[in-house]
């Protein structure tokens, strides 16, 4: 392994998908359509900006459906031909994935990977989960399709827990969501990057290798857009030097952490606590993440680049 390593991955998860996870109907107010592909219109432009003001490759994780739309595969194949990474998200995005028979995930997956590959012409060697939700039988599909490696798994209890809470606080209100929760026994799994046995949250000899959603040391806590953003300029520089031990850090954000409540999602304002601060400030603050860790010595590659860093695997 030639030094340490860092990736900045990115979930195109679009506007409908966070409305499935509050349990909110899609606004018919004028305009509220366009606000719909927000994450490709409006976030895309502003990740490729991102990464060239710092000088990173980025690996994007693209749902198969959202590629029907001309625009958005326009807009993916320009990122694409620019050499950031475009990876499989699934076709359909369904959250429960993982408790599906596999020959419906490995169906599932195989979609998406087609999608991706007609949009940008280069087939996706890797996947992370709706949800970073796993299970034996989807890792069972992925052996079989045969990808490169996955990335998501996040064992990280305060998220785990946040997320149990938030649900709960949900169901008391009378709003279903399309989030379900992952068994407790990812809080088992390694932290860093491995080989998935059977059960899938320990070592093991499966052919891909699993790139774990950053964590801190010890504590296990968050090393993703909302925490990093969230925690200002100085708490990201924080965050980035508690993972400098870290021979490879797997910086894990989506396109919301790219968008502005002006973007016409003033309707998940209330939901969504990264758009309770101004954008510029967020932006600030990835950017003092991936500043840090440069100075620390990562060298920042796209995720397949990490995968095959035979040293990074334990």
């Amino acid at each position: 392994m030639r030094g340490r390593l860092a990736a900045v991955s990115i979930d195109l998860d679009e506007i409908p998908n966070y409305l499935a996870i509050h349990g909110l109907a899609v606004p018919e107010r004028p305009g509220a359509a366009a606000a719909l592909h927000a994450v490709y219109d409006a976030a895309l432009p502003r990740i490729a900006a991102f990464a060239a003001s710092h000088g990173i490759p980025v690996t994007l994780f693209a749902i198969g459906r959202d590629l029907a739309r001309p625009e958005s595969t326009a807009a993916l194949r320009a990122l694409s031909a620019a050499g950031h990474a475009v990876e499989n998200h699934s076709y359909w995005h369904r959250y429960d994935l993982s408790r599906r028979p596999r020959a419906a995930i490995a169906e599932d997956v195989l979609m998406g990977a087609e999608a991706i590959a007609e949009a940008i012409g280069r087939r996706p060697t890797g996947f992370r989960a709706p949800g970073y939700t796993v299970s034996d039988a989807l890792f069972d599909a992925l052996d079989a399709v045969g990808v490169a490696f996955d990335s998501s798994v996040f064992p990280c209890p305060p998220y785990y827990a946040a997320k149990a809470l938030a649900m709960g606080v949900q169901r008391a209100q009378g709003r279903g969501s399309a989030a379900i929760l992952d068994t407790p026994r990812v809080l088992a799994a390694p932290r860093r990057p491995y080989r998935p046995g059977r059960p899938w949250h320990r070592r093991g000899g499966r052919r891909f290798v699993e790139l774990p959603i950053q964590v801190t040391p010890r504590l296990r806590l968050p090393v993703i857009g909302t925490s990093v953003a969230l925690a200002g300029a100085a708490g990201a520089r924080w965050l980035a030097r508690a993972c400098a031990g870290e021979a490879f850090v797997n910086l894990e954000l989506h396109g919301m952490d790219f968008l502005d409540r002006a973007d016409g999602i003033e309707m998940l304002a209330p939901y969504q606590p990264e758009l309770r601060v101004p954008l510029d400030r967020r932006l600030e603050a990835l950017g003092a993440f991936v500043e840090e860790a440069a100075r620390g010595g990562a060298r920042f590659v796209r995720l397949e680049e990490a995968s095959r860093e035979g040293g990074l695997v334990a």
